[in-house]
């Protein structure tokens, strides 16, 4: 009697948000933008957008005194789904990298820096549908969540993306789109360094193939 095999499922894969599954520069630009006029603060958006990937506290205290920050935060928050929702692109590769993994029987999760309300408008408006969406988490942060939801890889663009895969003993793939270079992330610790994400289906082909164990 043949004997039947159920296929192992994939992994589960994370990914962040900002410069990585999407380009929301234009956005956050028009959102500072309009921030800067509503408090007649000035900022220089186009600085801004060259720095994405940190919490939105650590950007705010270049422009304003510490004890607004929690009020600008807020009101930033508040016009975002209307200022910087429409003007965000999906970076290039990123459907056909959420694809892969889901048709490989894997899980696709999103964790960021960003509020969560707002990446799940990005999603919805991109019409991206990841398995799930973490919002509010930084750095080492990031790697709790990759750990609850047992990551075994997290794709990101920035040196903290790669701390935060370390933390949860992920394999750390950077993709070279974002502020940091592909020296830098290399420097940090990123095991894989991609031009960007149209690279990475046929990386994780690969991957997946190393991790199928040998057939008799």
């Amino acid at each position: 009697m043949a004997s039947t095999s159920i296929p192992a499922p994939g992994p589960t894969v994370g990914f962040d948000l900002d410069m990585t599954l999407i380009d929301s520069r234009p956005g956050i630009h028009a959102c500072w933008v309009e921030l800067s006029e509503r408090t007649g603060t000035y900022v220089d958006a186009d600085l801004v957008v060259t720095r994405l990937g940190p919490p939105l506290a650590e950007e705010m205290a270049y422009w304003f005194p510490a004890e607004q920050i929690p009020e600008m935060a807020d009101l930033y928050r508040e016009l975002y789904p209307a200022y910087a929702i429409t003007g965000t692109l999906a970076m290039p590769g990123a459907r056909e990298a959420v694809d892969a993994v889901q048709a490989a029987g894997g899980r696709a999760i999103v964790v960021t820096a960003k509020w969560q309300p707002n990446a799940e408008l990005h999603m919805e408006h991109l019409g991206l549908a990841p398995d799930a969406v973490i919002g509010n988490l930084w750095a080492e942060q990031k790697g709790e969540a990759l750990r609850e939801h047992g990551a075994s890889v997290y794709v990101g663009d920035h040196t903290g993306d790669v701390r935060g895969a370390r933390i949860a003993k992920a394999l750390s793939v950077a993709v070279a789109t974002g502020p940091c270079s592909a020296e830098e992330l290399t420097e940090a610790g990123a095991e894989v360094v991609l031009g960007d994400l149209t690279e990475f289906p046929g990386w994780f082909s690969d991957y997946r193939a190393d991790c199928l164990p040998a057939r008799a």
